[in-house]
């Protein structure tokens, strides 16, 4: 079974992931990984130091000629800012030595990790809260997930997502939505990520992109942030997925667990989610037809009922907060003084949703993954893929 690990810090000299459970044979690549993580660095709305961040994963082990051996997939990711930036980073984060004349942080960010990070771990300064907490980890997130993603790939299993509202900004309703997204997603789920690339906000209708990246320029004015909702789409799943049997084992408990686990996720839903408690059981439940096989009428249910995919599109949206490190200040208590006090800035998106998208495409396949291995089983490509084809032949 899938199973990664991540460490390192914001700015520490590089970031590190381990990945466990990966059959042989699975063909794996640094430029398939380094394609996520490009996606993942672009998007209106960014802070300035995506203008030198340039991520690579580095596979260290597990991988011999272009293949898994199944053995842990070992990454490495070098932290660019680390080398670049002049402001003593090595110092404030130095693994040896005397604190000396570093300087404590000791105003926890609203909304962040900060003051209840120091209050677990009792901490007298809040930066290594802040380095691990960071959003910077995701980094290494996309590029350990990126393993089950091919895994899934090479199953004919596609992962795409795009943006359906920053702000206030967004489409009207659920019909809307599926008008632009499910005519891509016909030709696999890839379609609509390829498709909604194309805009600096992640979104697929032009006129909404307008809107929003507005809607950016204006609350950066204002010096505050703006979270928003995305959608992920993914096609090629067969039915069965998860089960109903244990509480654990639902595939909708599993992919929610993966998207609030990401910095910032406040909210998830599968297809119609609250909309299904605003509306009429006529209005929500797909009714079952059969032609050559049973199949849904509607896709409202987003893939899923009883905690098992039913072999349509699993359609999952996540709710992204505001990002509370803002260029206006909030209103904070020092953690020495007890004083009421601004919080500090510190340099972050206005926007980081459309980047977010990318991160929510990846944690959710190791779930998937982990999901097809429970139910067809195997320890190398060859015996999995035989399994799979056979029974969803």
């Amino acid at each position: 079974m899938f199973r990664y690990f991540t460490a390192g810090e914001s700015h520490g000299p590089s970031l590190t992931g381990i990945v466990e459970g990966t059959p042989a044979g699975l063909e794996l690549s640094e430029g398939f990984i380094e394609q996520h993580l490009v996606r993942r660095q672009k998007g209106y709305g960014r802070g300035g130091r995506m203008a030198f961040e340039k991520d690579k994963a580095i596979i260290q082990s597990g991988v011999r000629f272009g293949k898994t051996t199944g053995a842990p997939v070992a990454f490495s990711m070098v932290n660019r800012a680390f080398e670049k930036d002049d402001s003593n980073w090595p110092k404030v984060m130095a693994k040896e030595g005397e604190r000396g004349d570093v300087e404590k942080i000791t105003l926890p960010r609203p909304g962040h990790a900060d003051l209840v990070g120091v209050q677990k771990y009792d901490f007298d300064d809040i930066r290594p809260v802040i380095e691990r907490s960071s959003a910077r980890e995701t980094a290494m997130r996309v590029a350990c997930c990126s393993v089950a993603r091919a895994f899934l790939k090479e199953l004919g299993i596609e992962i795409g997502g795009h943006v359906i509202q920053i702000g206030s900004i967004g489409y009207s309703d659920w019909d809307d939505v599926r008008a632009i997204a499910d005519p891509l997603a016909e030709n696999g789920s890839e379609s609509i990520y390829k498709e909604a690339d194309k805009s600096d906000v992640r979104c697929l209708n032009s006129d909404l992109s307008h809107q929003m990246r507005e809607e950016i320029k204006h609350r950066r004015k204002e010096g505050t942030s703006l979270g928003g909702i995305y959608e992920i789409v993914v096609t090629g799943l067969p039915a069965g997925l998860g089960s109903y049997v244990h509480w654990d084992r639902k595939i909708d408990g599993q992919i929610a667990q993966a998207i609030v686990s990401t910095q910032a996720m406040k909210g998830v839903e599968i297809g119609l989610g609250f909309e299904a408690a605003r509306s009429r059981g006529h209005e929500v439940h797909d009714e079952i037809v059969y032609k050559n096989h049973f199949s849904r009428r509607t896709n409202r249910a987003g893939g899923i009922e009883g905690g098992m995919t039913t072999g349509m599109p699993v359609i999952i949206r996540g709710a992204m907060k505001p990002i509370p490190t803002m260029i206006k200040p909030l209103k904070t208590a020092d953690l020495e003084t007890k004083k009421e006090q601004d919080t500090r800035y510190e340099r972050s998106d206005v926007c980081a949703l459309p980047r977010a998208v990318v991160v929510a495409e990846s944690v959710i396949a190791p779930v998937l993954a982990n999901a097809i291995l429970e139910k067809f089983g195997g320890d190398s490509m060859n015996e999995i893929r035989t399994r799979f084809q056979n029974r969803t032949s």
